[in-house]
């Protein structure tokens, strides 16, 4: 199995390919979901495990990712920070009450590698969530993904390959 990793060739190959990627989308929005996610799954089980993301660290450097309070409470006490002490460091809170991460980079970013690795986010646990179920209901959230994460890059390009009647609407 060829995989890109390179970034800056993944972000090429996504502006050459924006057409064909709206009109790919538009099409698995019209499969049956379970066939797809059970497709989706099966190509991630091989692509993901080939891709080291501590080698790139690309979502923690352009994603915002939402804090459960347990999270929030579970890492300040790892960092041995008082909770309102590590709120004021790390975490912004909407008027919805939703917590999300202050700052792009993430501030526990180390070079390409998380600094909390042990005690990180679900939200940074999850990504980029093929894995999960409804795959269909979140094509336009994975898409946006895939200019900057390898493993969607590459899940998206071999299910490309893997589904019938793909090569006229990606040609």
């Amino acid at each position: 199995m060829q995989l890109t990793t390179s970034l800056s060739q993944i972000q090429l190959l996504a502006t050459q390919k924006e057409q064909e990627n709206i009109r790919f989308a538009e099409y698995l929005r019209q499969l049956n979901a379970e066939e797809l996610d059970a497709t989706v799954h099966t190509i991630n089980k091989k692509v993901e495990p080939l891709i080291d993301c501590t080698q790139c660290g690309n979502c923690c450097k352009t994603l915002m990712i939402q804090v459960e309070e347990e999270e929030a409470n579970t890492l300040a006490a790892a960092l041995q920070q008082e909770r309102s002490s590590f709120d004021e460091a790390f975490l912004e809170k909407g008027s919805s009450g939703i917590m999300i991460i202050n700052r792009m980079p993430c501030a526990f970013l180390s070079g390409t590698r998380c600094s909390v690795y042990e005690h990180r986010f679900s939200g940074c646990r999850e990504f980029p969530g093929l894995h999960l179920p409804a795959f269909q209901k979140r094509i336009f959230t994975v898409m946006m993904h895939y200019d900057r994460c390898p493993i969607v890059f590459n899940v998206i390009e071999q299910l490309k390959q893997s589904l019938p009647e793909t090569a006229a609407i990606v040609s």
